[in-house]
């Protein structure tokens, strides 16, 4: 039987790297933080968007079942013409880059919002959402 033997670089760097993968199998989300995200919602959300019961359009969509839903399709809201040919699915990964930057997302939405930089503040923000199914 032959036996392949690798230059120690490599075999170093392939030990390096099994080691990643055993001491970290999966990128794990931190838990969010639902009373920050909700406080955030509070701040920085509810002055033009409303979640829960009672929740309808106003300056913003409403945002209960966000999760799934295509942009631009809530009845209660009259959308851009960006956001209702988007053809966007709002799942965590594009509300997160939503929330970083709006017009990156949706070049030419009517939302006026600059973004959220801070990546723990858009995780509890998305937890806190979720909770409106």
């Amino acid at each position: 039987m032959r036996r392949t033997v690798l230059p120690a670089a490599s075999a170093l760097a392939l030990s390096a790297l099994a080691a990643m993968f055993i001491a970290f199998p999966a990128v794990a989300r931190a838990e969010p933080d639902l009373q920050a995200g909700k406080a955030l919602f509070a701040t920085r959300c509810a002055s033009c968007h409303y979640v829960g019961r009672n929740a309808r359009g106003a300056f913003g969509p409403q945002l209960n079942g966000i999760f799934g839903r295509q942009a631009g399709t809530t009845t209660d809201f009259q959308y851009s013409d960006a956001m209702r040919t988007s053809r966007v699915v709002w799942s965590h990964d594009t509300l997160s880059a939503f929330l970083r930057s709006p017009a990156k997302v949706v070049p030419g939405t009517k939302m006026r919002f600059w973004g959220l930089g801070n990546d723990k503040q858009i995780e509890d923000l998305l937890g806190y959402l979720q909770t409106f199914r």
